[in-house]
This record gives C-alpha cells, structure tokens and sequence, in this order.
C-alpha cells in the first residue's frame, strides 16, 4: 500500500520579492498616523508577471519578533498592541490572471478609545491557495511517497500610530564577541520597552585604553516593534588584540538617542 506524504515548507515574506510570478507592488510597511475614532483606507495591489492563474488567499495575523530569530505569527487580536480587530479586508481570496493586476482593499477604523497610545500593528497575509507546486521525491511501488510542497506567502505589516503619543525607550540586552569563519565580531541585542515603534541606526565607538578614538563601526538599521527585540553585529575583525572601551549608540533618527559603555577585550 503506498502512502503520501507531503512536507510543507512555508516562507513568508518581509521584503520585496515573489511567489510563482505574483508580487506585491509597493512597501510591505503601510503606516499612517491617526488619532482615536479616525478611518483609514487603503489598498494592496498585487501583479501577476507569470503565466499562470493564481488564488490567493488573503487573510490577518499578529507579528511579534526577537533577537534569538524567533518569529511568531499569531492569532488576530493575540498580542497587547494588535490592531488586528480595527483592521477589515475585502476580498478574502480572489484569482490572479496572467499579466494582469488584482487589488486587496483594507480599512483601518481606530476605537473611540481615548485611553490608546503608542504603535498598534498587525499583518495582511498574502497566500496562494492554489497552483502551488509539488516535487516528488520518491516514487517507488509498495515504498513511501514523499512529497515537497513550498509555500510563498507576503506579510504587509499594517501599523497604526496614536499621534505623536507613547514613550520611546530600549533596553540593551546580551552582548558578546564571537567569532564566525574566521572573523570576529560585537554583538548585541537591543530590545524596545517603550509604547511607539523605532527605526533606529546602531554603530559602536572603539577607543583604547588610553582614552583615543579607534574607530566608528556602523550596524545596520532595524525596526523594532514595542516589546520585540533585534540582534545585531558589528564586524571588528581588523581590531589589533587587546582591551577597549566600546560606546554603544542606537540613534532613533530624532531626539532620542540611547547609549551604553562596555569594555571589551579582543584575543
């Protein structure tokens, strides 16, 4: 008797790409800045390039992310700072033709709620439905029948911000050198403990034991959600051996920038 299995492999998307010719146009971020009470509506156009027909299911999820590469994709409305229930979507799946364009419609209607503050967000999730590939991997009578089914999904992340409201604050985490393939690199997680979203630049400033400058050594540019945490690392392999002073600057981009002093030795 022969049995199929199929293993699902799902890769959601957070930057530009797509799936079996069907990509989103535009960001993948839709922020708008509202106040209690206020409506917001917009659209998500995708195109098919391909030269097949797709479905697509479109559908809600809450997104929360850590600096251990933890990614949750949870329940509508699961998460404190969910804007899941102010978020409404039409239609809930609908069919692609070659060369052609579809668009999803979404309504953001922020509650009465004067109580509300800071970043609220959630994700509009882009899924085929169908025409999804499958590769056999085996195909043996009387032996199993494995199969391999890749799913591409887009994740539109859908932020709300309550005005200018909420604190802005971080939280520096676990910090360590490691090396990796030979080099050696900073690194360190930083986590957002405030009520609104940051975008912040993290680099480190080097200086020697007597006090001079060795060099700037510039991070990458992360987005943090309340609650959620980003690793990153800083590359300082040209760095002679020895014993440093490292400053730590995250720079939000506006008046808030946070810092924290480390000494490190490199061996």
């Amino acid at each position: 008797m022969k049995r199929i299995f199929y293993l699902f492999l799902i890769i959601i998307l957070l930057s530009d790409f797509s799936f079996a010719g069907v990509s989103v146009i535009g960001g993948l971020t839709r922020e708008k800045v509202l106040l209690p009470g206020d409506k917001f509506e917009g659209k998500i156009t995708l195109e098919n390039t391909g030269e097949t027909s797709w479905q697509v299911d479109i559908y809600k999820s809450d997104y929360l992310f850590y600096a251990d590469g933890t990614n949750i994709y949870g329940e509508p409305s699961s998460s404190d700072r969910s804007n899941a229930s102010w978020l409404t979507l039409s239609p809930s799946r609908l069919t692609i033709h070659p060369k052609e364009k579809a668009s999803v419609f979404y309504t953001v209607q922020v509650p009465k709620n004067l109580d509300l503050f800071g970043t609220y967000w959630s994700m509009v999730m882009i899924e085929p439905a169908s025409e999804v590939a499958s590769e056999n991997l085996e195909d043996k009578e009387g032996r199993v029948k494995v199969g391999v089914q890749t799913k591409v999904r887009y994740g539109i992340q859908i932020v709300t911000n309550i005005g200018d409201t909420g604190a802005k604050r971080i939280k520096f985490l676990d910090k360590k050198l490691i090396n990796q393939d030979g080099n050696t690199f900073f690194q360190i997680d930083v986590q957002n403990i405030g009520e609104m979203w940051l975008s912040p630049t993290l680099w480190v400033e080097l200086y020697n034991q007597n006090g001079m400058i060795i060099g700037r050594f510039e991070g990458d540019k992360k987005r943090i959600y309340p609650t959620c945490s980003v690793r990153h690392k800083i590359d300082l392999t040209d760095i002679p051996k020895g014993k440093y002073k490292a400053l730590v600057v995250v720079d939000n981009g506006d008046e808030h920038v946070f810092g924290a002093k480390y000494d490190l030795g490199i061996e």
